[in-house]
């Protein structure tokens, strides 16, 4: 089989040969042509298309490459820039487009909507058009007459935790759009202030992806070194398809990495669910709850053939995301074997314009398997969501700062393990779910842990799609060793205390559980048993009152601070004179031990031993060693890169 490497470049033409000498004009000519072992190498500059991968590659050894030419800056782009603003009045200005221009999906008369989406900020519709000057985009106003004389607002509800917290960029509220359609023409309104947008850069959204296929079944794609924006991406729940700006469709086995992806109006990169499987039916049928639906979107999958070796299986590294209006990255039952890493997620859900239960930087359903570390994500609204079948999933090494929320993990069975982690936002933890273990982690915030006993989801068989029962969450069956909890003046909910009155062996806890007779109610009845110990206790941190091991320093104030400079991130804290009196053993499959529901061990995603004994800063630790995250942490004061 011949190899071919293609070459698009804004100096050529898609009747050319696609060679370095007589190059494409667009990518998707290239994309029309290039089959399993070829590249495609696109030359520095602008291209305003969606790009739809036509062919699959056929292993790992045999993908399709499309890369940015080494050392050029290459841009794709889901809006197109206009100049033919006319004044209205003011700083606001109009424009004319004909409906011709967005084809079958025009951003200013599709609307945001879907199962789970619950609100916007002025409570008039919002839609998936946006506009932006110089790279800043807009609000979109209820009417004409808002775009007159708009304050700039200082402050915003955080919806999901009911608080009022600070607007990320102040002046860009003033900047607001509006927009008509008729049959013919989509008029859009735009107040621009000091400025004058014939003169500028000034983008409309167009198009609904940057680079997703439009079938499924497109595997082994590599997508490396590009910057992607400004795509008009619908609202993805789990029960509806879920395209983001660049993403797989349904496929296997892509590699996304190295890219700059940002001002998506939804979600970032979607590894996740496409509409035959569910498309919004709990919105558009109104028959039955949104979880009836996902958990018929689970078996729907399932006949369809949902399995490791049909989808999955991405990696997702070294990317760039921010500024997206959902989500960072996205996925329902597509994302299962993948692996995300040293990525850096933030101003992910800042702008509040519209909320719904599937907000994060990065939310994923039935992420079995899925391994997330080494991350820097830090001010979302919410940083990682982990919302059904989290088993098998590790989520390790990441980096959490000023999040309203830091991680999230809702109705799950585990095994899922939280390690070697920094937790630095007032709200660290959601616990929603059972079978965790939270190990070596500093935990700053608070911790909010419930049982969801009106929702029973599946668990699988280990390290597969195949289904082998459905729980509720009854609260419990956690670990919690070897983590520094830090709590704050007026900050309830800081440590493990939550689990008091929990028992701490299975044996205890069947033993209360038989007392009666009775089968699925005696269960409900009784809290799980929980296993707790080596835990560092710090300002005002209470811990669960049958731990054994210990430090409590009550009245300590480590002075946990995150700081960003030229040269990379850095922790530092201080510690007590006794921190060094407590060393945690590492752990493994073996001292975890198996969670009751699932009936599954802690374990690597190739079914070996799971060993937690390398730090947050890639160091082998000691068979005993400090607690948190980093195993030479000292007492007194410590300051530590932990991201370059």
């Amino acid at each position: 089989m011949m190899i071919y490497e293609y070459h698009v470049a804004k100096t050529g033409s898609d009747f050319g040969q696609g060679t370095k000498e007589d190059p494409f004009l667009t990518i998707n000519k290239a994309a029309a042509l290039a089959q399993a072992g070829d590249t495609v190498i696109v030359h520095a500059g602008e291209y305003r298309e969606w790009v739809k991968p036509r062919n699959t590659g056929l292993s790992n050894t045999r993908r399709i490459t499309y890369q940015a030419a080494e050392g050029e800056k290459v841009v794709i782009k889901g809006s197109e820039q206009i100049r033919d603003w006319e004044q209205l009045e003011g700083s606001i200005w109009k424009v004319v487009l004909p409906n011709d221009l967005f084809g079958e999906y025009n951003p200013y008369s599709e609307e945001l909507f879907g199962d789970w989406f619950v609100t916007t900020d002025s409570g008039s519709r919002k839609h998936l058009g946006d506009v932006y000057l110089n790279g800043l985009s807009f609000y979109e106003a209820g009417s004409l007459a808002e775009l007159r004389n708009p304050g700039i607002r200082k402050e915003v509800m955080d919806h999901w935790t009911g608080k009022v917290v600070p607007v990320h960029n102040p002046e860009q509220t003033i900047y607001l759009w509006y927009a008509e359609v008729d049959a013919e023409n989509t008029t859009i309104y735009a107040n621009f202030h000091d400025h004058n947008p014939n003169t500028e850069l000034v983008e409309v959204n167009v198009r609904k992806c940057c680079f997703y296929p439009d079938r499924i079944g497109i595997n082994y794609i590599t997508v490396k070194g590009f910057e992607m924006a400004q795509a008009a991406t619908p609202w993805t729940p789990p029960t509806a398809d879920q395209p983001g700006l660049l993403g797989p469709h349904w496929s296997k086995g892509w590699i996304i990495e190295d890219n700059m992806i940002h001002d998506s109006k939804c979600s970032g990169i979607s590894i996740g669910k496409e509409n035959a499987t569910g498309d919004n039916y709990r919105t558009k049928r109104r028959d039955k709850p949104g979880y009836n639906y996902q958990i018929e979107s689970v078996f729907s999958a399932t006949h369809a053939g949902w399995s490791k070796e049909t989808v999955g299986s991405h990696l997702i590294r070294n990317n760039t995301i921010y500024d997206c209006g959902q989500n960072g990255i996205v996925g329902h039952l597509g994302c299962v074997f993948s692996e995300i890493y040293n990525n850096h997620i933030y101003n992910i859900a800042l702008k509040r314009e519209f909320y719904g239960y599937e907000i994060a930087g990065i939310k994923l359903h039935a992420a079995i398997d899925v391994q997330i570390h080494d991350n820097r994500i830090h001010d979302c609204s919410l940083g990682t969501w982990l919302d059904w079948q989290t088993q098998g999933t590790r989520v390790s090494r990441n980096l959490y700062y000023r999040n309203n929320r830091d991680l999230f993990v809702e109705v799950s069975h585990g095994p899922y393990i939280v390690d070697h982690n920094i937790f630095t936002s007032e709200y660290a933890l959601d616990n929603y779910a059972q079978g965790g273990a939270y190990v070596n982690n500093l935990i700053c915030g608070k911790m909010d842990q419930q049982k969801v006993p009106n929702r029973s989801t599946p668990y699988h068989l280990p390290h597969s799609t195949k289904t082998a029962g459905f729980s509720v969450v009854l609260g419990g069956d956690d670990r919690f060793y070897n983590n520094i909890f830090v709590g704050k003046d007026g900050l309830e909910g800081v440590g493990t205390a939550q689990f008091n009155g929990y028992t701490t062996s299975l044996e205890e806890y069947l033993k209360i559980v038989h007392q009666k007779p009775g089968d699925e109610d005696i269960f409900l009845d009784n809290n799980q048993p929980v296993y707790i110990n080596n835990n560092l206790y710090l300002n005002g941190a209470v811990p669960f009152e049958q731990e054994k091991d210990k430090i409590v320093a009550a009245l300590f104030n480590p002075e946990i601070r995150i700081t960003e400079e030229e040269d990379g991130v850095y922790l530092t804290c201080c510690l007590p004179e006794n921190y060094e009196k407590i060393l945690g053993e590492i752990q493994t499959t073996k001292t975890l031990k198996r969670v009751r529901v699932a009936n599954a061990d802690f374990e690597n995603p190739n079914g070996s031993e799971v060993i937690l004994d390398i730090d947050y800063l890639g160091e082998k630790r000691a068979e005993k060693s400090g607690v948190g995250p980093i195993a030479d942490l000292q007492q007194g004061k410590n300051r530590i890169k932990v991201w370059s």
